[in-house]
């Protein structure tokens, strides 16, 4: 069986990939990824496009015959504007009320390279977000800190208050990783994952 490695320093991800119960490797990506996207962007790609390129390109930077490399990008995407990671207080409370009272998508890619063969899936999860005030989302970026996620929440903590509706076939694709598509195309490959 080849190694695992996954080609992510995402640290939702690594948690996320130890539930499936497999010894794994991290490696980040040799890829200038703020590159790749101005470029994307620069030539309209369209979001879905966007997130299974920049997948591809992060599995592919690290792929070795003797590897299984794992590759993913998540993006949020909003009235045909795709919203990246906030970095400050701000510009996570900006992203919050851009969403405020409206459904966005979340689009997770994935890319697995195995040898000379590439697996490429993708979860596209719906979200609706409440009504909510600009005290209230203050309050909600002071105790989540989201800063290091797009779209500016963390599902996984907090961030599930916002909304008034979530339409996802696995949850677990919105915190980073489908998991549900991922054990299965490990399990197709002969490995044991645990059930999830």
């Amino acid at each position: 069986m080849r190694r695992i490695v996954l080609g992510s320093t995402s640290l939702y991800r690594q948690a996320l990939m130890k539930k499936l119960g497999l010894d794994f490797e991290i490696s980040k990506p040799l890829l200038d990824e703020d590159q790749a996207k101005i470029s994307l962007e620069k030539q309209k790609t369209p979001p879905l496009e966007m997130a299974q390129t920049l997948a591809r390109l992060k599995a592919e930077s690290l792929k070795d015959e003797n590897l299984l490399v794992i590759g993913g990008d998540q993006l949020v995407h909003l009235d045909g504007q795709v919203l990246g990671k906030p970095s400050t207080f701000d510009q996570a409370v900006r992203q919050l009320q851009l969403m405020n009272h409206k459904t966005h998508e979340i689009i997770t890619a994935v890319c697995v390279t195995c040898g000379n063969q590439n697996y490429e899936f993708h979860d596209i999860a719906k979200l609706t977000m409440k009504k909510l005030s600009l005290e209230e989302i203050e309050n909600y970026v002071k105790i989540d800190q989201p800063l290091d996620c797009a779209g500016s929440y963390k599902i996984e903590k907090n961030g599930k208050d916002l909304f008034s509706r979530i339409e996802a076939q696995d949850l677990t694709a919105i915190e980073g990783l489908p998991l549900i598509s991922l054990g299965r195309l490990l399990q197709s490959l002969g490995y044991e994952t645990k059930k999830i």
